[in-house]
């Protein structure tokens, strides 16, 4: 029962890390009394009757001094952690991501095994967050955000994952030769286990303390450094990221960005414009890691609380869209029930032949744009010209010091809306600017579908849309609640205001994955439209008009 206690604490430390949690103070100096009374007794091997009760005695006195970590009040930490709308959102983000795998798995779909590799991976860096989680909150009574060694160890396990994804489709995209998954899995794994062993001895064994710089901070400018730069204006906090924990975000950014570029182009290379429908579900994940970097740029402050619940929705969001479109790669490849019959199928099975022979179809290769080298050099230079800019360029500003709800939502949002309407006009140009790209098949409904029940199709939409937007605001209050433990204020308070508009445009994303069953609404309201509020003047019984 204590393990699987344990397991769970874990896991919702893993889901919490970025997030505050009531301090737990151990008291060192009665520790180490205690451990003074331990070694006494343990050097004198014999010992006479009076001597051991004076020791046992002296024992429990220390013992009484020392404050004790009680298992309830972990459980309570973590549980908490767990409860908030952040630990929610991220639980609820594994079933999707688990399913997005799969379907990307499925053999018809032919991605590369080292791409591949790199979604699978990024499990081991949620994994990783849980042990990361427990040490920042229990050992040095903060956030995951707040210990830079920790915080960088575990993005840079996500930016493994990344170079997988990239590495992977550019070279099956361009080369005959795919490169072989044995040499980047076992660097991988190994870096996820020197992780892990920086975990277990990075405190007890090293002395790391709350703001050990991540790789000893190379790169780093000295504080006399920092205050003589000409434009410096403030002193950097102690929470500060350090040069190369801010190139392990950047880098992370600006690779998933490459990521997701390659996978648009995987289209032609496959012959299957289903693919594209995966770059705009990995655009909630690009906005979430957005969302991390702003959180950082104001130095993690307690009153944008709510990027962190908006982090973890974004990844919700994310990894939905990504099962979504997943799904429709696989279904447009031969995918069905039967392929989840765990039976091994007789020989003469005609089930998966077609699965089978898209499989056996060799890929489109395409001229590369750019070398791998040219490529590497760009990636480099702008992680380390953002790091730098953003680390001291910030020091001569306000802004960084003076967090700001709605500048922070609209970095959150504008960042990721300049790559939305990249890949917009860019489907305006292959001439697909009116396709549904989360569409569930190439029958489903759409707008023109509405519009032939005229006034009251219409009607029944506008009614739909706002029944929407009228459970939306309400929705995002409690939402706002659960995370941040009091209604919002949008009358006096700014960062409320920007806090449930967050909510409610998550809210809008998450259903315009799921338009046509808003479509379907309408379509079944227009007949009760037209009988109860048109008076049956839209045509007989609401039937769909026909245009001549």
């Amino acid at each position: 029962m204590m393990i699987r206690s344990l397991t769970v604490i874990g896991f919702l430390a893993g889901a919490g890390a970025f997030s505050p949690s009531p301090s737990l103070v151990v008291g060192r100096t009665a520790a180490a009394v205690a451990r003074g009374t331990t070694t006494s007794i343990t050097r004198n091997l014999v010992v006479s009757p009076d001597d051991l009760t004076s020791v046992v005695d002296l024992s429990t006195s220390a013992m009484q001094q020392l404050p004790v970590l009680d298992t309830s009040s972990i459980l309570t930490s973590f549980t908490d952690q767990g409860q908030n709308l952040a630990g929610i959102f991220f639980q609820a983000s594994l079933l999707p991501y688990l399913l997005f795998l799969y379907f990307l798995s499925f053999r018809a779909n032919r991605i590369p095994e080292v791409a591949n590799f790199g979604f699978q991976f990024i499990l081991l860096f949620v994994i990783s967050t849980i042990p990361a989680g427990i040490i920042s909150k229990v050992v040095y009574e903060t956030s995951l955000a707040n210990v830079d060694y920790l915080h960088g160890g575990a993005e840079l396990l996500l930016t493994v994952a990344n170079i997988m994804i990239v590495w992977g489709l550019k070279e099956a995209s361009t080369s005959p030769s795919a490169p072989s998954l044995g040499l980047p899995r076992a660097l991988s794994l190994v870096t996820f286990g020197l992780f892990a062993a920086t975990c277990a001895l990075g405190h007890n064994v090293f002395g790391a303390e709350t703001h050990s710089a991540f790789l000893f901070g190379i790169g780093d400018l000295s504080p006399s450094m920092t205050l003589d730069l000409p434009w410096v204006s403030h002193s950097e906090p102690v929470n500060a990221l350090t040069i190369p924990t801010w190139m392990i975000h950047f880098s992370s950014v600006i690779e998933y960005l490459v990521a997701m570029n390659l996978v648009w182009k995987f289209s032609q290379v496959t012959q299957n414009e289903k693919w594209k429908g995966l770059t705009w579900g990995m655009l909630p994940l690009h906005a979430s890691g957005i969302c991390a970097c702003t959180y950082h740029f104001f130095y993690n402050p307690s009153s944008l609380q709510f990027l962190v619940s908006m982090q973890a929705g974004l990844t919700l969001l994310g990894n939905i869209t990504c099962m979504i479109a997943a799904f429709r790669i696989a279904q447009s490849n031969g995918w069905n029930f039967d392929e989840v019959n765990p039976l091994p199928r007789s020989n003469s099975d005609p089930r998966g032949l077609v699965a089978d022979g898209i499989a056996a179809t060799p890929l489109t290769l395409v001229e590369p744009t750019e070398s791998n080298q040219v490529l590497v050099a760009k990636v480099v230079g702008l992680t380390v010209g953002l790091s730098y800019l953003i680390k001291y360029g910030s020091l001569g500003i306000d802004l960084p010091f003076e967090p700001n709800a709605a500048i922070a939502l609209a970095m959150v949002i504008g960042i990721p809306g300049i790559t939305a309407y990249r890949y917009y006009k860019e489907s305006s140009f292959d001439g697909e600017g009116n396709k549904e790209l989360f569409s569930f098949g190439d029958t489903s409904l759409s707008m023109s579908d509405v519009k032939k029940y005229g006034v009251s199709g219409t009607v029944a939409y506008v009614l739909t849309e706002l029944a929407f937007w009228i459970v939306a605001f309400p929705v995002a209050a409690f939402a706002l609640y659960q995370s941040t433990g009091h209604w919002p204020d949008v009358i006096n308070e700014t960062g409320d205001r920007a806090a449930v508009l967050a909510f409610v445009f998550a809210g809008a994303n998450v259903a315009r994955a799921f338009v046509p069953l808003r479509l379907g609404a309408a379509l079944a309201l227009a007949p009760w439209v037209d009988e109860n509020l048109l008076g049956g003047k839209n045509g007989d019984d609401g039937e769909p008009q026909t245009e001549v």
